[in-house]
């Protein structure tokens, strides 16, 4: 038999492996095939599955025996090799299981009206819709005026599934490694930018992520899942936050000189002219005074 690293070598995938998978999955039963996902855009549109924003087609980081897919589908892929495909039925054991008929819960509408998702002005009730129940997601599959039937059961229990799948390779780099898990629990893998430097691993958070609630919540399960692949000394998470910078405007324009204001014309008349005229007095000073002390000297008398 051969070792595990020679199966590595030859291509197959072990448990844990982080590989890209291709694959088509459908439910089968009750007379009716439906399309549960797949990674093909012309399968969707053969479907008729309505276009998601933003949705990228092709294969998907996928770790092998992981928790994406039901146990018996994650164990069919075990020791697919590179470049393999695998299709096959799966009885409802073996994925979502059989259909339980005591989770099928009957509630008044009072109860179902106070829930939060049925305060919001947007809010619709109707066969099919998702609820949340006491932490437990179901669908109505009954409704009167009074009463709600609610199904806890998994969506495509009691059906068989059919898969298609192909592993088209293996993802070994760590950096992609790092890329393919953020994928796995988050999404939006490509706007991350991701560093590895004396194992270190450096995670960089994009703009729109850093205040999405679900991010908060996988990034726990992110960074355990990063040490148990890539097994680094450390794992930093940065978020960075830039300053806004102000754009400096054009320089005011200088200011006009202010046109001289004219002199104010002299007082007339006044004591407050006299004060302060700078021109002699025109009468006779009295001795001793700047007028007596200016005057010429009188001329002598000739008789």
């Amino acid at each position: 038999m051969p070792s595990e690293g020679a199966k590595h070598a030859a291509g197959a995938t072990q448990p844990g492996d982080l590989v890209r998978l291709d694959y088509d999955l459908w439910a089968e039963g009750g007379g009716r095939t439906e399309l549960i996902e797949t990674t093909h855009q012309e399968v969707a549109q053969e479907a008729k599955v309505p276009e998601t924003t933003g949705r990228t087609w092709g294969p998907r980081p996928h770790q092998i025996r992981g928790d994406y897919f039901p146990p018996g589908v994650e164990e069919a892929l075990v020791g697919l090799r590179v470049g393999e495909s695998l299709e096959k039925e799966f009885a409802p054991a073996e994925a979502f299981g059989e259909r339980d008929p005591n989770l099928i819960e009957l509630f008044s509408m009072h109860q179902i009206s106070r829930l939060p998702e049925m305060r919001r002005e947007d809010a619709h009730l109707d066969i099919g819709t998702v609820l949340t129940i006491d932490g437990r997601r179901g669908r109505v599959v009954s409704l009167t005026q009074a009463r709600v039937r609610v199904d806890f059961n998994p969506p495509f229990a009691g059906r068989k599934l059919r898969g298609k799948f192909t592993v088209v390779e293996r993802i070994a780099d760590p950096a992609d490694q790092v890329r393919a898990v953020i994928e796995l629990l988050y999404g939006r893998a490509a706007e991350f930018q991701i560093g590895i430097a004396d194992r270190v691993v450096t995670v960089q958070v994009p703009d729109r992520t850093k205040f999405d609630l679900n991010w908060f919540a996988a990034k726990p399960r992110v960074v355990d899942r990063i040490r148990t692949q890539v097994h680094p000394t450390a794992i930093r998470v940065v978020e960075e936050y830039l300053t806004p910078v102000e754009k400096e405007g054009p320089a005011p324009p200088a200011a006009e000189p202010k046109p001289a204001e004219p002199a104010a014309p002299p007082p007339s008349g006044g004591k407050a002219a006299a004060t302060h005229s700078h021109e002699p007095a025109r009468g006779k000073g009295a001795k001793g005074s700047p007028e007596a002390s200016h005057s010429a000297p009188a001329p002598a008398d000739t008789d």
